[in-house]
């Protein structure tokens, strides 16, 4: 099946357009797929849940909030920081331990919630902190592994790079990423993890991300975005499901989401209505696949 393009429109005139890829996988078979599903791309922050799992099943007093924000790319708003600051807390850890960098600084980095679980899990397993970011560290080859068990390969066959925040990436084909995604709720720590994403979606990013929104609208599911246009979720039944947009734009996913979604049998109207407005808050436009 052609892959999925989602065109904005402004007045009457298709000013822009989208190609997105998706797949939807159960039991390890593909139910749909739109584009090329074996397209590989790096997981960026759509590995989170997968990388909270070691963190959960060594520091099993984590409570819902600090999973789900280790799962997070947040906003720094003052109630997500705070669980950031509680999970070093219980580490425990210090600020100046976080290796993700300024941004402005690096409690309030997007990614100081996963770190921060690094972090706990460095103390947990005795290793030591410095340097947990490194391909070579106890950590980082903790990720991979988990990265690689979950979608059912090799670790040495997942290609690995440098991620926004300074850790590990992992590239898998969109189909893998799916199959480790449908996965989630039964690995071990996965109900965990699923359970505190869902009790706290706000946590996860903002009111209208479209992870967010997925988790809200749909009852038992889970989802994460990660950069470059990236979306995995899964539903409570084991079906795996991810879509990547080619040019990295995020504007297109939740068309394109909703449109798959709708393939597989499943409303997705509170993903958004998919008008475009201007800073007066007049409606310009649309977001819309193109038929």
């Amino acid at each position: 099946m052609e892959p999925i393009v989602v065109e904005v429109i402004r007045g009457t005139i298709v000013e822009a357009r989208h190609v997105v890829h998706a797949v939807a996988v159960r039991d390890a078979r593909v139910e749909v797929a739109f584009g090329d599903p074996q397209l590989v791309t790096f997981m960026r922050s759509s590995a989170k849940p997968l990388q909270a799992l070691p963190v959960v099943r060594a520091v099993p007093a984590l409570d819902d909030e600090e999973v789900a924000l280790m799962c997070a790319s947040h906003l720094a708003v003052p109630e997500q920081v705070a669980v950031v600051r509680r999970i070093l807390s219980d580490a425990p850890a210090g600020e100046d331990e976080l290796e993700c960098g300024p941004d402005p600084t690096p409690i309030e980095h997007n990614c100081s919630g996963k770190h921060a679980g690094f972090l706990a899990l460095c103390r947990a397993r005795g290793w030591p902190s410095s340097g947990y970011r490194l391909a070579e560290h106890p950590c980082q080859q903790a990720m991979l592994s988990e990265i690689a068990g979950a979608a059912e390969i090799e670790p040495e066959t997942v290609p690995t790079a440098i991620d926004g925040c300074g850790v590990l990436t992992f590239a898998l084909a969109l189909e893998r990423a799916a199959h480790a995604f449908s996965r989630l709720p039964t690995l071990e720590g996965g109900e965990r993890v699923v359970a505190a994403i869902r009790a706290n979606p706000q946590l996860l990013r903002g009111p209208v991300a479209t992870d967010v929104l997925l988790i809200t609208s749909l009852d038992g599911w889970v989802a994460k975005g990660g950069a470059e246009g990236l979306l995995c979720a899964a539903s409570p039944d084991g079906l795996g499901v991810c879509l990547k947009v080619e040019d990295g734009s995020f504007r297109a996913l939740a068309p394109a989401a909703a449109h798959v979604l709708a393939r597989l049998g499943f409303a997705a109207d509170a993903l958004g209505g998919f008008e475009l407005a201007n800073s007066r808050g007049e409606r310009i436009g649309e977001l819309r696949v193109a038929q």
